[in-house]
């Protein structure tokens, strides 16, 4: 199951589109959802709980804490909107590409994917296009 929740005024224009993406991303690599929540929320929020949880003193675009087991996947993961927003103006991306970027990146990582290598990132970006292909935005 995957649900979104928000601590800022954003609000996603087509959840459902997005969840089953999700969803259908999470079944194609041989994963199940058990309970997966999206929580959108401003970078003043998530750089609290990134020195909090994390002590990185330092803005970020996503923040996933994972309680999987085996191939149920279980966690939250938090974005900023406003680093997406950044993100997509540095990246001369839309906004709902970087935010679905966003979305995929923080599921890959319950999934073991890592960015921490040049191979592991160069992998990551290349399952991110993958599915990023997949939704119709």
């Amino acid at each position: 199951m995957i649900r979104v929740f928000y601590e800022t005024d954003f609000k996603l224009k087509n959840e459902s589109l997005f969840c089953n993406w999700i969803e259908n991303s999470i079944i194609e690599e041989g994963y199940n959802s058990k309970e997966i929540n999206y929580i959108f929320c401003s970078d003043a929020y998530l750089l609290e709980m990134n020195k909090h949880h994390l002590q990185h003193d330092y803005y970020t675009d996503v923040i996933g804490f994972q309680y999987s087991e085996g191939k149920n996947l279980s966690g939250d993961i938090f974005i900023s909107v406003e680093r997406v927003k950044d993100n997509s103006m540095q990246n001369t991306v839309s906004f709902e590409n970087e935010l679905a970027r966003v979305m995929i990146h923080g599921i890959l990582h319950f999934m073991n994917y890592n960015d921490h290598s040049e191979e592991e990132m160069g992998l990551m970006r290349e399952t991110e296009d993958k599915y990023l292909n997949n939704l119709k935005i």
